[in-house]
C-alpha cells in the first residue's frame, strides 16, 4: 500500500497548501514548554555522493510519544541511513524514510515493506507550518510506519489529518534544496536524495 499524504492528489488541494514562506522554522508555543527535554537528530543528506548539508529536527516526545519511540528506535539501529527523499513536491512537503528506497527499483519506493510495525494516529492541535515534521501513511489513520514528511510551506489542510511529531530547528534551506531537486513524473529526485540519520 502506498504510503503518502492521501489528500494531496487534486491539484486544487496542492495549489491550497501553499501559503507565504517564511524563514521561522519554530511553530511557537505548542511544544515549547518541553523543548529543553525533546529529542534531537541530525539529517545528513547527499545527492549523487556529495554532501548539501543538514537538517537537524526536534521531536515532540510528549504530543506524539508513540511516533517519537519509533523514530528513535528506528535511528538506534541505522534503519534510516541509505534510504531516500523519495517525493518532492515544490510547495508542500519533501517525503522520505521508505526501506524500499535503498536498494530496491525506483517504481516501488514509497509503497513500504508490510512487515513493518504500524503505528497508531497521535493527531494533536500542532499546525502543519513550514518546517513541521510529519508521519505519513496509507489511507488508514493508524498506519503510519518509518515515512515522514517535512513541510517546506504551510500545509493547514492536512492539520489533524496527519500526526505532527518534530519540527526543523537548523537546515530548512537544505529542505529547500531537495525540494527543487530535478525530479520525474512520480515526484521523484532524478538523482537519490539520500539521508543518514543520527542523534544528538
Amino acid at each position: 500500500m502506498k504510503y503518502f499524504i492521501a489528500l494531496c492528489i487534486a491539484v486544487g488541494f496542492l495549489a491550497s497548501c501553499g501559503s507565504s514562506k517564511t524563514e521561522t522554522t519554530s511553530v511557537g508555543s505548542t511544544a515549547a514548554a518541553a523543548k529543553n527535554n525533546n529529542p534531537h537528530y541530525v539529517i545528513s543528506v547527499k545527492v549523487g555522493g556529495e554532501s548539501i548539508g543538514e537538517i537537524e529536527i526536534e521531536l515532540f516526545k510528549d504530543l506524539a510519544p508513540k511516533h517519537v519511540r519509533n523514530f528513535d528506535s528506528l535511528v538506534s539501529v541505522g534503519f534510516y541511513n541509505g534510504t531516500a527523499f523519495h517525493r518532492v513536491i515544490p510547495g508542500f512537503v519533501i517525503q522520505g524514510g521508505d526501506p524500499n528506497s535503498k536498494s530496491k527499483p525506483k517504481n516501488t519506493w514509497g509503497f513500504g515493506d508490510p512487515g513493518q510495525t504500524k503505528v497508531p494516529a497521535e493527531f494533536n492541535s500542532t499546525p502543519h507550518k513550514r518546517g513541521i515534521v510529519s508521519a505519513a501513511r496509507s489511507n488508514d489513520p493508524n498506519s503510519a510506519t518509518s515515512q515522514f514528511f517535512i513541510c517546506v510551506d504551510d500545509a493547514s489542510s492536512l492539520d489533524n489529518k496527519y500526526t505532527v511529531y518534530g519540527q526543523v530547528v537548523r537546515g530548512m534551506e537544505v529542505a529547500d534544496k531537495i525540494v527543487n531537486l530535478p525530479r520525474d513524473e512520480r515526484d521523484n529526485p532524478i538523482e537519490k536524495a539520500e539521508m543518514m540519520v543520527t542523534k544528538k
